[in-house]
């Protein structure tokens, strides 16, 4: 993470919360709120601490990523989508399923159905099971 001071951790040596709080620049014991979600810290330093834990291979950073992320928004999002056989619509729903994933200010569930016509009568049911 910093680049004037780079950790270097040793070959097979496990990476300790003390090694984390020196990458992220922060202290062991944000380290440890951020971890044990024991009092508020600031997103951006939450944010740092993760970013820190990936860079350098933390055991617990999918830990650290799951509890940033317990406190977010959760949406479920409708899409309906023409013409399923063509490949554009079907490249379509994956970037669709593919950025609702990577979203960090929310989790969100995309359910994605492709309507055969643009019909009233073709819609109306794709959007009920929507709602």
């Amino acid at each position: 993470m910093t680049e004037d001071r780079p950790i270097r951790i040793a070959r097979g040596k496990r990476v300790t919360i003390a090694d984390l709080a020196r990458e992220a620049g922060v202290s062991v014991a944000t380290v440890d709120r951020v971890l044990n979600v024991r009092l508020p810290v600031r997103e951006e330093t939450a944010q740092r601490v993760h970013a820190a834990a990936h860079a350098i291979g933390y055991h617990a950073a999918g830990l650290i990523k799951q509890r940033l992320q317990q406190h977010l928004p959760h949406y479920k999002l409708g899409f309906i989508l023409r013409k399923p056989a063509h490949d554009f619509y079907q490249d379509f729903a994956r970037n669709i399923e593919e950025s609702v994933s990577m979203a960090k200010s929310f989790h969100g569930l995309p359910i994605i159905e492709f309507a055969q016509s643009h019909l009233p009568r073709d819609l109306l049911p794709l959007l009920k099971d929507l709602g």
